[in-house]
């Protein structure tokens, strides 16, 4: 029966059951990874959160419209107003522009005799323009600022954990892949042993070899074997640490089969990395120190703002519409008003501590970051001298295997002729796997450095980040 299912399910979804078994890419994984990874997806929400805060200080310029009415409704007088009044902040300035309507019926009190408008009221527009505090910077501007520079430095922390998460994806892969390549090195020695058995049982039978020489073959048959159990727990090992980064469509971890195992080495070599020196520009937690600096560079200049004395200058015109009201033709002419406040701080302890502290903080934030570049730099090329001799001794590795298979190949030639020694031809084969194992090593090592090198130099194209 399963195996009807199996034929059912290759003929009506033969691009299925062909991804289910096609090898496995460094490309799905880190695809995938980049799609799912639960904390790539978590760095995005904290960055939707600052584009939320940013947004949210956008509210400082918001246009404010109120309406304030007052009605008399016991005493002397039966007066009633009502006040509407729109206020708009200036962006490019510290101060504001407003306009608003106002009418009102029945009597008032003397004290209140600026509620007196014509029949169809009074119409009134002003502004208020900071002059020295407040003119270039202020409070709210300076919000705006950080949130906005708060909404790239979530973004470069999150590119961090994207470049970290895709970093050990790649290990993922690049494990299981060496895993699967020592499981098949180990298996192949394990057959050689397995086919010699019957033909070494054959000669015992024929009385051409002794018995304890089916005995000792017995004794490597089993040694390799368990070469070959650890091998496949390692494989399954690496397959499981691999299912955090290849999720499906859902984002539910994916266990992958050995069916997908990449039938070489060449799967170890898919990571490409640009030769890239240009490296603390374009990586993001330095970005993140520089924007930092913008951040401590915009509070320094608001806490010298506020050392600065306040001159704010202010108009205002206005005009009464329609019929004459109660208190005669005195409101119809059309009204303007200018003035002025000034204010000084005469000792003001509060801005200079901000001022010392910006500062501060400026001075910090600078040698972080010439401490970062520095560190990276060094980083960079610690890790293009590893790759460099990691290459060389994979190079010597591969040489080494290729004397070693054919050592061993001449001394299973010369045993099967009955001129070589059992032991030396179980040796041979040996290290010939030794020496296979090893290159396998080797080029691990040399996708582990490059994975590294691709993420010290932020390689968003190496990675599959998308920009």
């Amino acid at each position: 029966m399963k195996r009807v299912i199996a034929l059912l399910l290759i003929l009506l979804c033969p691009g299925i059951a062909s991804a289910q078994s096609s090898p496995l890419t460094l490309d799905e994984v880190l695809q995938s990874s980049a799609r799912s990874a639960p904390q790539i997806v978590e760095a995005l929400a904290k960055v939707r959160q600052a584009d939320g805060r940013a947004l949210s200080s956008e509210g400082a310029f918001d246009t404010v419209f109120d309406v304030d009415s007052k009605s008399r409704v016991a005493g002397y007088y039966d007066g009633t107003v009502v006040e509407s009044r729109a206020t708009r902040p200036l962006t490019g300035n510290g101060g504001y522009a407003y306009g608003g309507y106002r009418a009102s019926r029945g009597t008032f009190p003397v004290y209140e005799d600026q509620a007196y408008t014509n029949k169809l009221g009074e119409a009134k527009v002003g502004a208020l323009f900071a002059l020295l505090r407040d003119r270039v910077i202020d409070e709210r501007r300076t919000k705006r600022a950080v949130a906005v520079t708060d909404v790239d430095i979530a973004r470069f922390e999150s590119d961090m954990v994207a470049i970290g998460v895709q970093r050990r994806a790649v290990d993922a892969y690049q494990a299981w892949v060496a895993a699967g390549l020592r499981l098949r090195a180990y298996r192949d020695l394990l057959d050689l042993a397995e086919r010699r058995r019957s033909a070494i049982g054959r000669l015992v039978t024929l009385g051409a070899r002794p018995e304890i020489l089916l005995v000792e073959n017995d004794q490597n048959l089993v040694r390799r074997r368990a070469l070959a159990v650890r091998a496949e727990q390692d494989v399954a090992s690496a397959a499981n640490a691999l299912s955090l980064y290849l999720r499906d469509e859902s984002g539910a971890p994916v266990t992958v089969s050995d069916n997908r195992m990449p039938a070489d080495a060449g799967a170890l070599a898919a990571l490409s990395v640009a030769a890239n020196r240009a490296v603390p520009v374009e990586r993001p937690d330095y970005r993140a120190v520089l924007a930092r600096i913008d951040q401590a560079t915009s509070r320094l200049i608001l806490a010298e703002n506020d050392l600065s004395p306040r001159l704010d200058l202010r108009g205002e015109v206005g005009k009464d519409v329609g019929p004459v009201g109660l208190r005669g033709p005195n409101r119809t002419p059309l009204e303007a008003a200018v003035g002025f406040r000034f204010s000084v701080p005469l000792q003001n302890r509060a801005a200079k501590g901000r001022v010392a502290e910006a500062r501060a903080e400026i001075d910090a934030l600078g040698q972080r970051s010439r401490y970062l570049r520095d560190q990276i730099s060094v980083e960079v090329q610690g890790i293009v001298i590893a790759v460099n001799a990691a290459e060389r001794l994979a190079a010597i590795a591969d040489e080494e295997r290729q004397l070693a298979d054919r050592l061993a190949t001449a001394e299973r030639r010369r045993f099967e002729l009955g001129s070589a020694d059992f032991f030396l031809v179980n040796q041979r084969e040996e290290t010939a796997t030794d020496a296979r194992v090893r290159l396998v090593d080797a080029q691990a090592r040399i996708a582990s450095a490059r994975a590294e090198l691709a993420a010290a130099t932020a390689d968003r194209d190496a990675l599959r980040l998308i920009r």
